[in-house]
C-alpha cells in the first residue's frame, strides 16, 4: 500500500515573519536585525550568494526593504511623538540639506503653485494664499537626523490628514510622494500621511517659514527621520506605485521611522 504524502497548505511568508516578530520582545528584535548584518546573515536573510560588491549591495537592499516592512508593521498610527515647551526650542535651529547654505532655493511666493495629482478628486493647483487660509495648528517636536543629531523646533501649518481629506485623496492608496523646488523628492506610507502630527508646514516659531527651513512649505513628521521631511514642496501625488526617494534610491531605509 502506497501512502500519499499529505499536501501542505501554501505558506504566507509575510504573515509568518510578522507573527514571529510579534512574539519576540523589542530588544531581541533589534539584536536579531543587528546580528543579521553580517555576510552570512545577509545570505541567510536574502537568499543571495555574497560573492562580490554588487551581490552585497543587492542583499543590503533586500534587507532594507525587509526593514521597511517590519517598521510598517510596528508603526502605531495612534501613537504620538513627544512634544515640548517653548523653553526647549533649539535656537538657532540647524540648517540641513544635501547642499550648502549658499545654495538654498529661493521660491517666489506670488507665483508659487502646489501641484496635486494622482489618486485624488480635486487636482487644482493651490496658491500659497489658499494654503494659508486653511485651518492651522502648531507643534513643538524633535527633529531627528540620521547623522546622529537632533533639535527641537516649533512648526505651524495644515494637518496633512485634513488636507488629504479636502482634496479627496484615496486613503486606501499605499503612498504619498513629494517633488521639491530643490530637486529633492521622497515618499511616505499612507498611515504616516494620516498621522495626527504630520503637518504641511507653513511657519516656523510663529513666523513665515524661512527659506533655509523650506519656504514656502515643507512636510513635518516627528515620527520620521529628518531626510523624510521634504522642503520647498512643489508637488504632491497619491499613488500605489512605489515612488522611492532621493536618499532612498541610494540605499537609505525607505520607511525612515524615528
Amino acid at each position: 500500500m502506497i501512502r500519499k504524502t499529505p499536501r501542505l497548505p501554501a505558506i504566507d511568508g509575510d504573515a509568518v515573519v510578522k507573527e514571529a516578530l510579534g512574539r519576540i520582545k523589542v530588544p531581541s528584535r533589534r539584536a536579531f536585525l543587528q546580528r543579521s548584518l553580517t555576510l552570512g546573515g545577509l545570505s541567510l536573510l536574502t537568499g543571495c550568494a555574497i560573492v562580490d560588491e554588487e551581490s552585497v549591495e543587492t542583499a543590503l537592499m533586500r534587507v532594507s526593504r525587509f526593514n521597511d516592512r517590519v517598521q510598517g508593521w510596528l508603526f502605531d498610527p495612534k501613537l504620538l511623538a513627544p512634544t515640548y515647551p517653548e523653553s526647549m526650542i533649539t535656537r538657532p535651529f540647524p540648517f540641513n540639506a544635501y547642499y550648502g547654505e549658499d545654495e538654498i532655493r529661493q521660491v517666489e511666493a506670488d507665483s508659487y503653485r502646489l501641484e496635486v495629482t494622482g489618486m485624488v478628486a480635486d487636482k487644482h493647483a493651490w496658491t500659497l494664499a489658499e494654503l494659508q487660509a486653511l485651518p492651522q495648528t502648531d507643534q513643538i517636536t524633535r527633529h531627528i537626523c540620521v547623522e546622529g543629531w537632533s533639535a527641537i523646533g516649533k512648526w505651524g501649518g495644515v494637518p496633512f490628514s485634513s488636507f488629504l481629506a479636502r482634496i479627496g485623496a484615496d486613503t486606501s492608496a499605499k503612498y504619498v510622494g513629494f517633488k521639491c523646488a530643490d530637486d529633492y523628492y521622497t515618499s511616505i506610507d499612507m498611515p504616516t500621511a494620516l498621522h495626527a502630527q504630520t503637518l504641511l508646514t507653513l511657519s516656523y516659531d510663529g513666523q513665515p517659514l524661512p527659506p533655509e527651513y523650506g519656504f514656502p512649505m515643507k512636510l513635518r513628521m516627528p515620527t520620521k527621520l529628518g531626510y523624510k521631511n521634504p522642503k520647498h514642496i512643489q508637488a504632491i501625488f497619491v499613488t500605489n506605485t512605489y515612488p522611492g526617494g532621493y536618499w532612498e534610491d541610494q540605499g537609505y531605509n525607505w520607511f525612515g521611522g524615528s
